[in-house]
């Protein structure tokens, strides 16, 4: 009898409609390869769902609040379910991006300078030399980024208005000019570095990122050996020193503008990376030589309580 799988997916972040995309190629790659899938639509009410199907292993492909930041982990620790991806520990610190770079900065890993403030302390001055990058603390998929630049003469007022959603703690960062580049690690692997290339002149957006033709991908990525070498290791300490498991991409930029050796900068780690077969987690797998069904049943034979 083949080991029942409940996938995880939609949830009720903002990346919702990203997850319900990763939750079907997943349960589709399972059913190929042999599991018995249900799907879960996330809803409140998920113990109670959980406790009525009992499966074997939940497949997370949540993405975003609740989903990727230990909150479902705990839920499911707690109903002693065995679950793919990272644990309660895990989740939660890679998810804070505030957490995350402290902890990466430790490790060795370079980072941009930054400060975390109140929504409304930024008030109309800049908060640091622009350009610099406003993000929220803990949002995915480039949720509420804003880009600021030095023909700005005051910060975004959108930050400061009720139309926000995106909670009131940002991270204000310089931003970081190059080439945008990811890495997956899969286990104890780094398994390859893509370049992101968007097809505007905007940065790598919720539009770009999962709009068909938004940008183009080029895996690997075209760079000096000793580049791709380093952004692996940066990516494979980012993975162990937040305690991730499964699979995990950390983003990065890389300013080759005056010099090939250039600034590589760690950007953030996604602990839920896009699992559609187009996404870049998957892309890398592929690259690396695994299958859109053999990478979620490896997920799910790495799956465990206590992660």
């Amino acid at each position: 009898m083949s080991r029942h799988i409940a996938v995880l997916m939609g949830g009720f972040s903002s990346e919702r409609p990203v997850s319900l995309n990763s939750g079907e190629a997943c349960a589709a790659a399972l059913e190929e390869a042999g599991y018995q899938v249900t799907r879960v639509d996330v809803e409140r009410n998920l113990a109670a769902r959980l406790a009525e199907l009992k499966p074997d292993v939940a497949f997370n492909a949540l993405h975003g609040p609740f989903g990727e930041d230990g909150t479902v982990q705990g839920v499911l620790e707690f109903m002693g379910i065995p679950y793919t991806h990272s644990g309660v520990l895990a989740s939660a610190l890679a998810m804070d991006k505030e957490r995350s770079k402290v902890l990466a900065r430790n490790a060795g890993i370079p980072i941009a300078e930054s400060k975390v403030m109140n929504r409304f302390e930024i008030g109309s001055a800049h908060p640091m030399p622009t350009p610099y990058v406003i993000k929220p603390v803990t949002e995915g998929s480039s949720f509420g980024v804003l880009i600021v630049d030095g023909n700005q003469p005051h910060p975004p007022q959108s930050v400061s208005s009720d139309s926000w959603k995106y909670g009131d703690m940002v991270m204000v960062e310089r931003y970081i000019h190059g080439r945008e580049l990811t890495c997956a690690v899969m286990g104890d692997v780094a398994i390859g570095v893509t370049e992101i290339i968007p097809n505007s002149d905007k940065f790598y957006d919720y539009d770009e990122k999962y709009t068909a033709g938004g940008a183009r991908h080029v895996c690997p990525a075209d760079l000096p050996p000793h580049v791709k070498s380093q952004i692996q290791d940066y990516s494979l300490r980012a993975h162990k020193i937040m305690g991730c498991r499964g699979i995990s991409r950390s983003d990065f930029r890389y300013d080759d503008r005056h010099s090939e050796d250039g600034e590589i900068i760690w950007l953030e780690i996604n602990t839920q990376p896009g699992m559609t077969e187009q996404s870049l987690a998957p892309e890398l797998a592929a690259y690396a030589g695994h299958s859109m069904a053999e990478l979620v049943s490896w997920l799910v034979e790495d799956a465990s309580c206590g992660r």
